[in-house]
């Protein structure tokens, strides 16, 4: 049986700080995740989230808390799991959309390096009030991404959850992280099974933003141009838009030009994509110059 919480004790949460002051009470909330009352795991979230991801910036207890959201997700008992995985995808990624994709940590977390010990000292001590803050919270914003990109292999599992916004969120999670094999096996091997829309469709616009190709990968999307839920051929389409360029099989091309039209409210949007599929649709044709 997975134990959730095995070790949650011996963290040391009185020393850690969170947006409202030391993390005493994180263990509390995190246990309220697992609660069979709906009142009580959404209280857990409210002030979880409030806490180590407030307004978009993380702290020290941050990196913290995502083993346990990982291993809570992880366990099938737990009631709300894609309510959990949306939790951690706000701990470990912040904001950011695919406007960030391809994402490089080296990047985007290079000045972290240079955040001393002091500094770090100075911002939990003096809070909000402190000219060092957005240093410090681009150090704990790194802090919390490379706790989530330890459990990659648990991301790549997930797709195959019966709950399909579950396996949604988790194929979009994986567009963040450095690829292993487990993560193109479980974005290119899903059939487009209609009942399944979701999780395909998410996991096309991962594909769509992946720094390189990968065998299989290319072809498995042509495959998809004539599936039957809009959104998976769409989102087909818009991946190979984005990989291949003016070297789009007409298919594709006829797939996005179709998408000008409307698309049904039911189908506009992917979980857990902020961007609508016409939007997606509009940015590949930009890219290859259609009005």
């Amino acid at each position: 049986m997975i134990d959730a919480f095995d070790g949650l004790d011996r963290v040391g949460w009185p020393g850690l700080q969170h947006a409202h002051g030391p993390a005493t009470d994180v263990p509390d909330q995190l246990r309220g995740l697992r609660s069979s009352d709906p009142a009580t795991r959404d209280w857990a979230a409210f002030e979880l989230m409030g806490n180590v991801y407030h307004h978009g910036a993380r702290w020290p207890a941050s990196q913290h808390v995502v083993p346990f959201l990982v291993a809570l997700v992880d366990d099938p008992a737990t009631p709300d799991r894609a309510g959990v995985a949306r939790l951690l995808r706000a701990v470990a990624l912040g904001d950011r959309t695919d406007r960030h994709l391809p994402f490089s940590p080296v990047a985007a977390f290079t000045a972290a390096d240079l955040v001393t010990d002091a500094q770090e000292a100075r911002c939990v001590a003096a809070g909000y009030e402190n000219e060092d803050l957005e240093a410090c919270a681009l150090k704990w914003d790194r802090d919390a991404y490379l706790a989530a990109g330890r459990h990659v292999a648990r991301y790549a599992r997930w797709i195959g959850a019966p709950d399909t916004e579950l396996a949604a969120r988790a194929a979009e999670l994986l567009a963040w992280f450095p690829i292993i094999p487990a993560t193109i096996v479980a974005l290119i091997a899903m059939p487009p099974d209609p009942a399944r829309w979701l999780p395909r469709a998410s996991a096309n616009l991962t594909l769509a933003h992946l720094p390189a190709d990968v065998p299989g990968m290319t072809e498995g999307l042509r495959a998809q141009l004539h599936a039957v839920p809009l959104a998976v051929r769409l989102t087909a389409a818009v991946a190979l838009a984005y990989r291949m360029g003016d070297r789009l099989p007409a298919a594709a091309v006829d797939v996005l030009s179709a998408a000008r039209h409307e698309v049904p409210p039911a189908e506009n949007l992917v979980l857990p994509w902020d961007r609508s599929l016409t939007g997606f649709a509009a940015l590949a044709r930009q890219r290859l110059g259609l009005s």
